[in-house]
């Protein structure tokens, strides 16, 4: 069993960043895929990032490609996601997501544990 607690969400004005958190406790995520997504107010939830642990690959949806970037800290149980120039189009819930095996990484049914989410918003 995985707990995931995000943290790092806020109030940001289009062109800046921020980074978000992923703490995880119960078990090692150095053996988990992880998995951020986002889900905007009356839309369904998508994929953002992800990256394995067998082979250390890190995936990315096109909308956010080149401006964010996932990392994961096996000595703190942490995984973050850095966004820059973020965009009011960014603005939604962040959640972060782990699995033994996330299969095709990108579909919320590939991922077993879930966090409860920090809000991101991105002021025009």
């Amino acid at each position: 069993q995985v707990h995931l607690v995000e943290s790092g969400g806020g109030l940001v004005q289009a062109g800046g960043s921020l980074r978000i958190s992923c703490a995880a406790s119960g078990r090692p995520i150095s053996r988990y895929d992880m998995g951020w997504f986002r889900q905007a107010p009356g839309k369904e939830r998508e994929f953002v990032a992800a990256t394995r642990w067998n082979g250390g690959g890190t995936y990315y949806a096109n909308s956010v490609k080149g401006r964010f970037t996932i990392s994961k800290d096996n000595a703190k149980n942490t995984v973050y996601l850095q966004m820059n120039s973020l965009q009011p189009e960014d603005t939604a819930v962040y959640y972060c997501a782990a699995d033994p095996d996330s299969g095709y990484y990108n579909r919320p049914s590939d991922f077993g544990y879930w966090g409860q989410g920090t809000q991101v918003t991105v002021s025009s």
